[in-house]
């Protein structure tokens, strides 16, 4: 590889903006190449958006990778890594490294049902569940099950495939909804039935290269729409970091019973992890239990835990694809971070796209950002909407109130019509 990173980043969410923003700070990084980008991709240094080839088309991809000199992948987004960009790259342009893991190490995340059979076989930590492809079966198994039960569809249903009933009835909609209506296409072909945990929830980023892991800080999500945790799911409305409802103690007992653990499984079964681990935790009574994995980093988690990195995101990419990650410190600042989701209203459920914005510059010297999401930039320079969740403001500060308050005066700089997000993200830190 040359010494110059000349990147394809694949994704057009705040995750992929909060992505290239840092990975243009890399003197290692000549170039990056966004598809498809968005409205703040299209404003970072080194980066230009691409729209002439589509992220599903992985023989398009190589095409435009090799014909423009890119060296290496950076996949945002579940969906093609799932789907196996990874394994189509290292067949058919060797030449190119990528930041991310094999469609069966990807399974992690594409199969609730493999990812929870893997936790069993490893000892991981996790609720006790059961696996249904057959809906009688399920049906069935929901009348006798002794304890308070979540419904998860077993594909990638858009963080959407997770469902509490409150009682038996409502599961056995559920299924119906899941298996027979197919309400998230084949993703509902199986379903995981498994013990509804109690508990904080605690987002962990990790590195890997495979055999070594880098985490960032815990971070905390916030799934409902409403203030108060009310109202339904959505793909996250803020999150910050670092958490204090994990302890350090606490922390030491996940990268002993469950990262490494992961890890370590994944390449005794021969599908060893390269990319970015997150894990998703509950910390319960009887100890941190995993709730699931995903297989890229997090949205809107990397808003807030990136600019917390001092590290080099890029040295640490190619250190993971190297297999040279046990030799890196990852460097962290001590400050908090917080970031608040602004989405377009009516979002999680049907919303306007093509509304015009106004996004005022945020003082980065101060530790404010603004990440975009759904956003598109005109020819004229016009940004509007052209999604559910459109844009957050981040910040960092000494303590996390000063980051929290920081954050909701960035939001003070976005201005479009229906504009919704939550009062309180980390209210459960700041009680």
């Amino acid at each position: 590889m040359s010494s110059q990173l000349r990147i394809l980043l694949l994704g057009n969410g705040g995750r992929e903006h909060t992505l290239a923003w840092k990975l243009a700070q890399s003197k290692l990084v000549d170039e990056i190449h966004v598809v498809p980008g968005n409205g703040g991709t299209a404003a970072v240094p080194k980066c230009r958006n691409v729209t002439s080839v589509s992220m599903d088309d992985h023989a398009a991809l190589v095409k435009y990778a090799a014909s423009n000199n890119l060296n290496f992948l950076v996949p945002g987004p579940e969906a093609p890594l799932v789907a196996g960009v990874a394994d189509y790259f290292k067949e058919h342009l060797p030449s190119m490294k990528c930041f991310g893991p094999s469609k069966t190490a990807a399974q992690m995340e594409g199969s609730k049902t493999f990812s929870k059979d893997f936790m069993e076989r490893h000892s991981i930590p996790t609720a006790e569940f059961k696996n249904f492809d057959s809906y009688e079966e399920a049906l069935k198994y929901v009348e006798v099950v002794p304890y308070n039960i979540v419904i998860k569809a077993d594909g990638l249903a858009a963080g959407k495939g997770v469902i509490l009933p409150q009682n038996l009835d409502e599961a056995k909609a559920a299924l119906k909804e899941i298996m027979l209506d197919k309400e998230f296409g084949d993703a509902g072909s199986s379903v995981v039935i498994e013990e509804c945990l109690e508990g904080p929830e605690v987002s962990i980023l990790s590195l890997s290269d495979g055999t070594s892991i880098l985490s960032l800080p815990p971070a905390q999500d916030h799934k409902r729409i409403g203030d108060g945790d009310t109202g339904p799911n959505t793909g996250g409305m803020g999150t910050y970091a670092p958490t204090p409802l994990v302890s350090k103690a606490q922390l030491d007992e996940i990268d002993r019973t469950v990262l490494q653990p992961t890890i370590d499984g994944m390449k005794a079964e021969g599908f060893p992890f390269c990319g970015c681990l997150f894990t998703g935790l509950m910390l319960t009574e009887r100890g941190p239990k995993v709730l699931e994995y995903n297989v890229r980093f997090g949205d809107p988690e990397s808003q807030s835990c990136l600019p917390l990195l001092k590290s080099d995101l890029a040295e640490l990419f190619v250190a993971a694809c190297d297999g040279t990650l046990a030799s890196k410190k990852v460097e962290i600042s001590s400050d908090s971070s917080c970031t608040v989701v602004v989405a377009a209203g009516g979002y999680p459920g049907s919303y306007a796209k093509g509304t015009p914005m106004k996004v005022g510059s945020p003082n980065e010297q101060d530790g404010v950002y603004v990440f975009h999401a759904g956003t598109t930039l005109t020819g004229e320079g016009q940004w509007k909407t052209s999604g559910g969740r459109v844009i957050a403001a981040t910040a960092t500060g000494a303590t996390l109130k000063e980051a929290v308050d920081k954050a909701y005066k960035g939001v003070g700089l976005i201005e479009f019509e229906g504009m919704q997000y939550r009062k309180d993200i980390a209210h459960r830190a700041l009680k």
